[in-house]
């Protein structure tokens, strides 16, 4: 997701901006680099991006206009040799969301719907922390689904909800100066109702007659906010960089926040990551306080919300540890709504983009972590323990011991997965690591100690367990200035996908190999740089990919984040992505958002009969479209889906994608 920094209204929401902070100090080679040093070696490409090198990679289709593309992809039918099999959608912006011909994309759940059944109705004009408590809350991002008795039809939907966007979300509160907006300063209450709408949902639904619908009296239905109480849990919990004034033990801590993508483990609990935490807390630390260089490392403090300000334990002033208790992953057992979230300190505190797991072939669970800022670093974690699919109960704390390990990709096109354990190599006392506490707590520095490799801000990773590989998204990285051989993008404004091989298909394995499935962006131009199959029509290229999805049949799936009208002249949505045979390379575009929306989750169910996509700030944004041509706010809105009701504000959702007749997706 695109960093905390750019949802604050003051600041640009230009790519040049979008791509985070970047606080990697070393001087460790980049993928950039890396990837010119393999591929130039190897002659792939050399030099600059020639007209006729880019003419090899893009369609004839893909130089039509994009009508004329869409007619002869119809016309074409199934890609030769592709896994998909749909009629793409006309890539660009508009108001509404558009899906594939002969799909129903229905909304499910919006920001304010009910998730009790005595939750109180939304009222956009008298908002108050206790009613959106009750109700869904916003900027939903990870979607997943949970069967229930092991039905297709009924589950629990478990949703996080990343952010708020305020000039979206509360009347009254903008003014333009300048052709700028300008927000009112926050108070008490406003804040407490944006504290209510973090979190996540956790909603039973039901499909009566091929549709889904939210189960309000569902017995499992539970809202976690950043102020529910939770468990820090593994080997940093109790440790005194995680005591504060009011948790003198370090294992309690209220709340979890901007939680991003997320995943959904084998025995069935939902995973919560708490991504870009800096933006939460304000003040300034004590002169010379030990946690300096660690808050530094992770931008600590931003100040982009004014949360210090009415609740002390977010001033970094008066409660100096408290940041330390955010940034980690959050285990939540979905069939207790009593249950207490566990922070799992074993997988490292940084800025996580999700957690999605596999079975590795001796039992053992392997989780895929991405650190979404600019040069920062891809990481998986190996449970110690293993899964055993007929005690639930076994399993439920496999999270707490295991291996953290951070990704070095060699130019030989090796990658090579080094232990983040205290004692091993530089993670030693001397270096500031005296307890494997410190290496957690610390993950990003112990990961520089380590020559880890600087990645264009990894987000989701996704496994194919039917052929032991993963795909790492890198959305971008614009501060990118090394030359690439075969991708000579001096700025890496819109990402690629990268692929890991494991050893022997085995996700366990410590070395294995790397290639790039795309370079993303539009092949017809060719100092871009794209790699796009010659099949990807001028609809079905995309730029910066985020969330991804793997389904029951090992096909690939992209929703995109800065795939925007002023970014690339269309929204965001999802691209079916081939990684096999002679359509690899080959994406087409099946769903889109709205303007100014991001499109996240997603997640498909194992019939693949459903897919369920979160549509993020949607109408955030309007100044580049020319159906809008100004910024956007809560009375002057680029658009108001779903409702499209003047009396309504434009609503985050998840919309629930199905075969019109019924039917497999794709």
């Amino acid at each position: 997701m695109r960093d905390q920094q750019t949802r604050n209204i003051f600041r640009t929401s230009k790519l040049e901006e979008a791509d985070g902070p970047g606080l990697n100090p070393t001087a460790n080679r980049t993928m950039g680099e890396i990837i010119a040093s393999r591929f130039s070696r190897r002659g792939f490409l050399q030099g600059a991006m020639a007209v006729t090198a880019i003419s090899a990679t893009v369609s004839p289709i893909a130089l039509l206009s994009a009508g004329d593309a869409q007619a002869a992809t119809d016309a074409q039918g199934r890609v030769p040799g592709s896994a998909f099999n749909f009629s793409e959608v006309t890539a660009g912006v508009d108001a509404n969301h558009h899906v594939a011909q002969g799909y129903d994309a229905d909304v499910l759940l919006r920001w304010g719907d009910k998730v009790f059944a005595d939750a109180p109705d939304f009222d956009p004009l008298n908002q108050s922390e206790a009613a959106q408590e009750r109700q869904f809350g916003y900027n939903n991002d990870f979607v997943g689904f949970i069967p229930l008795d092991g039905a297709d039809d009924r589950g629990l939907l478990v949703v996080n909800h990343e952010y708020t966007n305020e000039h979206l979300m509360f009347p009254g509160i903008v003014t333009i100066k300048d052709g700028e907006i300008q927000i009112a300063e926050a108070n008490e209450t406003r804040v407490n109702i944006e504290m209510a709408a973090h979190g996540g949902t956790i909603i039973e639904i039901r499909r009566v007659d091929g549709k889904w619908q939210p189960v309000l009296d569902g017995a499992l239905n539970r809202r976690i906010t950043a102020k529910t109480a939770m468990e820090l849990s593994g080997p940093a919990a109790g440790h005194a960089r995680l005591q504060t004034a009011a948790d003198p033990s370090g294992r309690k801590v209220l709340g979890t926040i901007n939680n991003c993508a997320g995943g959904v483990t084998p025995w069935g609990t939902y995973i919560m990551a708490e991504e870009n935490i800096h933006g939460y807390f304000t003040g300034d630390l004590p002169e010379g306080h030990a946690e300096a260089a660690n808050y530094e490392r992770l931008g600590i403090p931003d100040s982009t919300y004014s949360w210090g300000r009415f609740h002390d334990r977010f001033n970094v002033s008066k409660h100096p540890n408290e940041a330390n208790r955010f940034g980690w992953i959050v285990e939540v057992d979905v069939m207790d709504p009593t249950s207490t979230p566990k922070k799992r300190t074993a997988l490292g505190r940084f800025k996580h983009e999700g957690a999605e797991s596999v079975v590795a072939k001796d039992g053992r669970v392997v989780f895929y972590l991405g650190d979404d800022e600019r040069f920062d670093y891809v990481y998986k974690f190996v449970t110690a323990g293993k899964y055993n699919p007929d005690d639930r109960a076994q399993n439920m704390d496999l999270l707490d011991e295991g291996v953290l390990y951070v990704a070095r990709f060699h130019d030989d096109g090796r990658v090579e997965w080094l232990p983040l354990v205290q004692g091993q190599g530089p993670l030693t006392a001397a270096n500031g690591f005296p307890t494997q506490a410190d290496v957690l707590i610390d993950t990003r520095r112990a990961a520089d100690l380590l020559e880890a490799t600087p990645m264009d801000r990894p987000e989701d990773i996704q496994p194919n367990p039917l052929t032991g590989r993963a795909y790492v998204m890198l959305t971008n990285n614009t501060k990118r200035k090394e030359a690439n051989g075969a991708n000579p993008r001096m700025d890496n404004a819109f990402g690629h996908i990268v692929e890991i091989i494991e050893q022997d298909g085995d996700f366990t394995a410590t070395t294995g190999t790397w290639e790039i499935l795309v370079k993303c962006g539009d092949p017809s131009i060719a100092e871009v740089g794209a790699t796009f199959s010659t099949e990807t029509t001028a609809n079905g290229w995309f730029g910066m990919p985020d969330n991804a999805a793997v389904d029951t049949d090992g096909r690939l799936w992209v929703s995109t984040d800065g795939n925007s009208m002023e970014d690339t002249g269309r929204t965001d949505g999802l691209w079916a992505v081939d990684t096999e045979g002679t359509a690899r390379g080959t994406s087409r575009l099946f769903y889109r958002v709205p303007v100014g929306g991001e499109l996240c989750g997603p997640c498909i169910t194992e019939d693949m009969t459903t897919f369920f996509v979160a549509v993020q700030h949607p109408g955030d944004g309007g100044e580049d479209w020319e159906g809008h041509g100004r910024p956007s706010y809560y009375e002057d809105l680029s658009t108001r889906w779903p409702d499209f009701n003047d009396a309504m504000p434009v609503r985050p959702a998840v919309v629930a994608i199905t075969k019109q007749g019924g039917g497999r997706i794709g």
